[in-house]
């Protein structure tokens, strides 16, 4: 009987987090080592200066066929930007990385070295839309990819809900 019990708890719990893993996320925060917190949702990406945005064709393969679609997102780079790095020293912006979290707690992490000073940095989107329209369920409102990687895969976040500035001790 404890046994059943457990059992039961544990489906439970299971259905829970499958329940909360799969909602889209519709909100980031951007926070860490910055001067100032950003909450931005997907209509908040889309406002911003064109300048500042990307645009990427991917080619999608499933079940036998190739598929390509093109999105469009905020740099990455252009977000901290407008946060602002609050690091003091001259060379503290050198040991900084950047975390990206999704609602189901997958993160893909970047140096802040490798985003504002290699081509890398220009390709890391944060994605509001794909084909004119906004993202679907599956990916999220708001997802991160790095178009640069040679597999996309590793570091594309579907329901990108956070991104952290950190320090490296």
């Amino acid at each position: 009987m404890r046994f059943v019990r457990q059992a039961i708890h544990l489906i439970l719990l299971c259905a829970i987090w499958t329940v909360a893993a799969a909602q889209p996320s519709q909100q980031l925060e951007i926070s860490g080592v910055l001067k100032q917190t950003l909450k931005l949702d997907a209509a908040a990406l889309a406002a911003f200066p064109e300048k500042d945005v990307g645009r990427f064709t991917q080619t999608r393969s499933g079940q036998g066929t190739d598929a390509q679609s093109t999105v469009r997102g905020v740099k990455l780079s252009a977000l901290v930007e407008r946060a602002g790095l609050a690091a003091s020293g001259r060379n503290d912006w050198k040991t900084l990385v950047v975390v990206a979290t999704a609602t189901d707690g997958y993160r893909a992490v970047f140096s802040w070295p490798e985003i504002s000073n290699t081509a890398v940095g220009d390709g890391v989107l944060v994605l509001f839309e794909r084909d004119g329209k906004p993202l679907d369920e599956r990916e999220g409102r708001i997802a991160l990819v790095s178009t640069a990687d040679q597999r996309l895969g590793p570091r594309h976040v579907r329901n990108l809900v956070r991104i952290e500035v950190r320090a490296l001790d």
